[in-house]
């Protein structure tokens, strides 16, 4: 399925993203690494949904002004979005930074919103529960603990070494930083707003999870009424990579409900 790049822009915010496929739209959230992977998840999608895939503002080919200085800023960039589009009935798809995002707007307005698919999302503290700091550790290190297969593991690692100095991964580490530096990856206010999801949710675990650990999916789950937990077996933080076919069937079946 073929997916072609526009750019929108929104208060002076120029957005890059990829459209692809036909039917209810869907908006994918990445993560902090960007789009420099493709998801193969996003193909499959696509076959049954209108997918749309932006850069976030200051990552990939996306613009990042001056007025988006956090999380907040972004929440309501991708709900500006979805509104220019003309679109209504959502699925929102995040996956960790992207996953946080997606919680950000629904606390804000699910008007537009059908449902949310948080793939290990980051956004919140569980007190005693140290998450990785990615900030401190090299690419290399981070790519290994991303996967609970040390073999897919090193062969991260190894593109990440290739990667680290390019232009683009430099870029996303900046734009990461940007939103996710200080508190380190969570929004201490969102906690007590999250009752306000109130579209279906389904969350998604690595039960390896080495960098926001599985205990997280617990406390999403507690927090977001009525939500569903799907946890992956032989799976860390990018379940959607390393068992694209079980997550695949997972959103799937959750969507058609």
């Amino acid at each position: 399925m073929g997916f072609a790049r526009q750019t929108i822009e929104l208060n002076g915010c120029k957005l890059s993203l990829a459209r692809g496929g036909k039917g209810v739209p869907l908006i994918y959230l990445h993560g902090t690494d960007g789009l420099a992977e493709w998801p193969a998840l996003l193909d499959t999608l696509a076959q049954r949904f209108d997918v749309i895939v932006p850069d976030h503002p200051g990552f990939g080919g996306s613009e990042a002004p001056a007025w988006i200085d956090d999380i907040s800023d972004l929440a309501y960039c991708y709900l500006d979005a979805i509104e220019a589009l003309g679109l209504s009935g959502v699925h929102i798809l995040g996956q960790s930074l992207g996953g946080w995002i997606a919680l950000e707007m629904a606390v804000r307005s699910t008007q537009r919103l059908r449902s949310l698919t948080l793939i290990s999302p980051a956004g919140i503290h569980v007190k005693g529960v140290r998450k990785a700091d990615i900030f401190i550790i090299d690419p290399e290190e981070q790519a290994r603990l991303a996967y609970a297969d040390p073999k897919l593991g090193e062969e991260a690692a190894a593109r990440a070494a290739a990667d680290k100095y390019q232009d683009l991964a430099i870029l996303n580490r900046i734009a990461s930083a940007r939103f996710g530096w200080q508190p380190r990856f969570f929004n201490p206010r969102l906690e007590r707003w999250l009752h306000r999801v109130n579209v279906p949710t389904h969350i998604i675990w690595g039960e390896g999870d080495c960098i926001i650990p599985p205990a997280y999916a617990e406390a999403f789950h507690r927090l977001i009424p009525g939500s569903t937990l799907t946890m992956i077996p032989n799976a860390g933080h990018l379940p959607h990579v390393e068992r694209a076919s079980a997550v695949t069937e997972a959103i799937q079946a959750f969507l058609r409900n």
